[in-house]
């Protein structure tokens, strides 16, 4: 199985990770790229994002900056 790794971790798609944060879907891509979320990409080269990492980012545990 070349480079699949199983961490049991739930993968999001950019939709489901957006409904989370009540942003659009394109903002997590955006956030993607500019490496504030890390993805993995699908052999189609769709992103997917850790539901676990999703989850702490919601909250606050991987250092976001929190408001005022």
């Amino acid at each position: 199985m070349g480079g699949v790794v199983d961490t049991g971790d739930r993968l999001l798609t950019p939709g489901e990770v957006a409904a989370l944060f009540r942003v659009d879907p394109k903002t997590v891509t955006r956030w993607a790229a500019a490496g504030r979320i890390s993805s993995i990409r699908t052999p189609g080269g769709h992103r997917r994002f850790r539901e676990s990492e999703v989850r702490a980012l919601l909250d606050g545990e991987l250092g976001e900056e929190t408001p005022a």
